[in-house]
């Protein structure tokens, strides 16, 4: 860590603009009002039913709090959340990106945990053994992945951030109880990989085209996006698994294939995402949006 620091402070140059921005305690309500009431209304709409008065109620105040943030926060000057950059596809891909990445993350973990425990039959401690093989190609791709983004950008780690994602889910549709705890282990390795090879180009996506004083803003928004879609990956995947936890063996299995066919959908929206976003007209895009937020004189 310490190392870390001293060469940060070296070597990595500085993105905070001239000035700081400023409180917007507006933008942070509606933030909260948006993304707590669809969270919430996920997680209680398999006991309540989606026509329920609670469920309507708080999508209802979802999209109140999107109207609020799409017409207040084009008038401020320093806004939470700068609507201009989504004028940008590769930032836009980016966000979008880390939601179904990371999505699709927060689901696998959820699932696995509750397989390897209520369906094998693993204590918490084996449990977590099993899952040591999502940690370990992360420590090779990851460091792997910065260089080729920086070497040749962000579409070959995001073509096979996708695509392990994608498989990883195909491949959990064949895992039942009976599965020989190694296949399991090694689905397990293709989650690794997609781990290591998705934050790094979507971090460079985000920031690219920006200048540098809104590097830190466009950054952060990516960081939001990964955090969103753990939520709400673990709270779509609560939802269909849910009735079925206390049931076990098949039955878990068996609901569990609703959320592995969400992950190979997430893994090919990556995909095509990453196509989209790295072509010159993209890239154009981005500079457009770059000047729009930061002109210069």
């Amino acid at each position: 860590m310490a190392v870390a620091i001293v060469c940060a402070a070296l070597f990595v140059p500085e993105s905070r603009a001239e000035r700081a921005r400023r409180f917007d305690p507006v933008g942070q309500v509606l933030m909260v009002l948006v993304l707590g009431s669809v969270v919430y209304a996920i997680i209680e709409s398999g006991a309540l039913g989606w026509t329920s008065p609670v469920i309507v109620g708080l999508l209802a105040v979802a999209a109140f709090g999107v109207a609020g943030l799409l017409g207040y926060e084009p008038r401020r000057a320093d806004p939470l959340l700068e609507l201009r950059l989504f004028r940008s596809v590769p930032f836009s891909s980016a966000i979008v990106m880390a939601l179904f990445g990371l999505c699709g993350f927060g689901a696998f973990l959820f699932v696995t945990t509750q397989y390897l425990q209520d369906v094998r039959g693993l204590s918490p401690v084996a449990a977590g053994l099993c899952l040591l093989p999502v940690g370990l190609p992360v420590l090779v791709v990851a460091p792997l992945t910065g260089r080729v983004v920086g070497a040749r950008g962000p579409l070959l780690p995001l073509v096979v951030a996708g695509t392990a994602l994608a498989l990883g889910g195909g491949m959990s549709l064949v895992l039942g109880p009976e599965t020989p705890l190694p296949a399991v282990l090694a689905v397990h390795l293709l989650f690794g990989v997609f781990l290591g090879a998705v934050n790094p180009p979507i971090t460079n996506a985000a920031l690219a085209g920006m200048p540098r004083s809104m590097a830190g803003l466009a950054g952060s928004l990516a960081s939001t996006g990964r955090q969103t879609g753990t939520t709400l990956g673990v709270a779509i995947s609560g939802t269909l698994i849910g009735p079925q936890i206390a049931h076990g063996g098949t039955a878990f299995t068996g609901a569990a294939h609703r959320v592995w066919w969400m992950l190979v959908v997430l893994g090919a929206g990556i995909l095509v995402l990453a196509a989209v976003s790295a072509g010159p007209w993209a890239r154009a895009t981005a500079e457009r949006a770059g000047v729009l937020v930061d002109p210069q004189p």
